[in-house]
């Protein structure tokens, strides 16, 4: 491998396209972010072959040959077809996106590898974040949505069809209830959404919530206001987030139980904010898991913030290469 290779990550979030140009030590060379606006289907596939075509550029002005670019994609990404499922992307049901962009970037010798985004989560904090030189670690991501990257024994678990670690379906309450079809038991109550589905289900039961009957209506609560509000020792808001917290410590002492980890890392919009509850969690999980392997896990938060599937795209795209002399 020559000294004057480079890679691309590009990561697809809920809002905006961060891309990057990193040269084979991991190191930024261009960030270069479009936002997502009301883009759909092809339209969001045009602006990551934009991007990646302007790193491309840029990486050639300053002498790099492109080697290979990595992409991070929200949902699910399975390697057997190429395809994405991104539920928040309208159009995204099951796009070829891997022949699109074959087909439209037009670059034979450069690889291209997709992976979710919480794979992709885990990933970065591996090459760059908190689970470097871990052999067993988590990403447990809790935004819109929530997922976890898992690496066990030094390999990425991703199933069949790359729907491993969609622990949102995590079954953690019975009875079951059609209201969890769209998301899962612990989607529903435990996700940014889902702490503010769980406030506005118990609002229409009752008005002791001083903080939150003050929102306009047309505003909708978001799990922010329920941040905002527990601290001013709201009552509903303290009643959504002591289920999360116990869900959050439950899928824990799961996860625990089942993989044996090293360390689980929390990332995603919420923490964030819930970044105060890891301690409580962590109480939580030593209720319900394996005890031995609860002594030997750490539970603490990304070390690479917002950044970490960037990142990861990135390392995504290095592990295709040929890297055994450099790092």
């Amino acid at each position: 491998m020559t000294s004057r290779q480079a890679i691309i990550g590009i990561d697809v979030g809920g809002t905006k396209i961060s891309s990057a140009l990193f040269d084979i030590r991991g190191d930024l060379i261009s960030k270069e972010v479009g936002p997502l606006a009301d883009r759909k289907g092809n339209e969001v596939i045009d602006l990551i072959v934009s991007l990646a075509q302007g790193l491309i550029v840029i990486g050639r002005q300053s002498n790099y040959q492109i080697a290979a670019i990595g992409l991070c994609v929200p949902g699910i990404y399975n390697p057997q077809k190429g395809t994405a499922w991104a539920p928040n992307i309208p159009g995204w049901e099951h796009i070829p996106i891997w022949h699109e962009l074959r087909n439209r970037l037009d670059e034979p010798s450069m690889n291209i590898v997709i992976e979710s985004d919480r794979s992709c989560y885990i990933l970065g904090e591996i090459w760059k974040g908190a689970a470097r030189d871990c052999t067993d670690a988590i990403f447990m991501s809790v935004g819109t949505g929530i997922g976890a990257g898992i690496l066990a024994n030094g390999q990425i678990i991703t199933g069949r069809s790359g729907i491993g670690g969609a622990i949102g379906w995590m079954a953690l309450e019975p009875p079951y209830d059609k209201k969890y079809d769209p998301w899962g038991n612990f989607e529903h109550y435990a996700s940014g959404n889902g702490l503010a589905r769980y406030a506005s289900e118990i609002l229409q039961n009752t008005r002791t919530s001083k903080s939150l009957l003050r929102l306009p209506v047309s505003k909708g609560i978001t799990s922010y206001d329920i941040f905002e509000a527990y601290e001013k020792n709201d009552s509903v808001s303290t009643i959504v987030i002591e289920k999360a917290v116990s869900y959050w410590g439950m899928a824990v002492a799961n996860l625990i139980s089942i993989f044996n980890p090293q360390k689980i890392i929390f990332g995603g919009g919420v923490f964030g904010p819930a970044h105060q509850f890891i301690g409580k969690i962590k109480e939580e999980a030593s209720l319900w898991a394996q005890p031995l392997a609860m002594k030997e896990v750490t539970l603490l938060l990304s070390a690479l913030g917002g950044d970490a599937g960037l990142i990861g795209a990135g390392y995504l795209a290095f592990r295709t290469l040929d890297n055994d002399d450099d790092q």
